[in-house]
């Protein structure tokens, strides 16, 4: 084996991965927010309605971006998208696909953790004079994403390494600034070893920061 391994020029370039990393978690964050604010109504609508008519689509939705390649999606709103008068910028693109994708997901372990919740537990907040709001808002959706959170929060962090594909339409994140890089120093290795790491990194400060979200918003309160 006479291949030399010097990590020098990616130490040089170091300034440029942090900045990728950055994009990247800007990114991923917009998508998951919006996600996980969009998710919540379709979740609870499927919840409650199951065999309407407006659950025919949402049903669709969630089947359709499931069982389609996440590159091909992406391409659909970079590529496609134009073909209708459509023009979005690369990262725009990527949080619009990203967040799709990620919404269809969100809404099928909402719905699961939604349906976990027993319907006795809403008729006793009806019982105590709550109104429907209150009852959805206390007695299901906060018990549902207690439950749920650890499923969902694997879901965003997974999310999260998937916005690597976004750079196959240049959108400013990690695999695209490393694919810079990589083009003018010639170390691939160190470069996707580094980039590899990274990533890494940022699924375990994604999981600390779900873990942090969990205990202060679900735990429950000590007796």
């Amino acid at each position: 084996m006479n291949y030399k391994f010097d990590f020098s020029p990616i130490v040089a370039q170091a300034g440029d991965l942090l900045m990728g990393c950055l994009l990247t978690l800007q990114l991923s964050s917009f998508a998951i927010l919006l996600a996980f604010l969009i998710a919540i109504p379709p979740a609870a609508y499927l919840h409650s309605h199951p065999k309407s008519r407006l659950s025919i689509p949402i049903n669709a939705f969630v089947e359709v971006v499931r069982n389609t390649p996440f590159l091909v999606q992406i391409f659909f709103i970079f590529f496609g998208l134009p073909a209708a008068g459509v023009t979005l910028d690369p990262n725009v693109a990527a949080v619009i696909a990203l967040t799709i994708n990620g919404t269809a997901y969100a809404i099928e372990i909402i719905r699961g953790g939604l349906g976990s919740i027993h319907r006795g537990q809403q008729e006793a907040g009806y019982a105590l004079g709550l109104s429907k709001l209150h009852v959805f808002r206390y007695v299901v959706l906060k018990p549902a994403l207690r439950a749920i959170f650890p499923a969902l929060a694997s879901q965003f962090i997974f999310l999260m390494l998937t916005s690597s594909i976004a750079s196959s339409i240049t959108a400013n994140e990690l695999t695209h600034v490393a694919a810079s890089i990589e083009a003018t120093t010639f170390r691939s290795f160190e470069v996707y070893f580094t980039v590899a790491i990274l990533y890494l990194l940022m699924s375990i400060l994604l999981s600390a920061i779900f873990g942090l979200i969990q205990r202060a918003a679900f735990s429950y309160p000590n007796r």
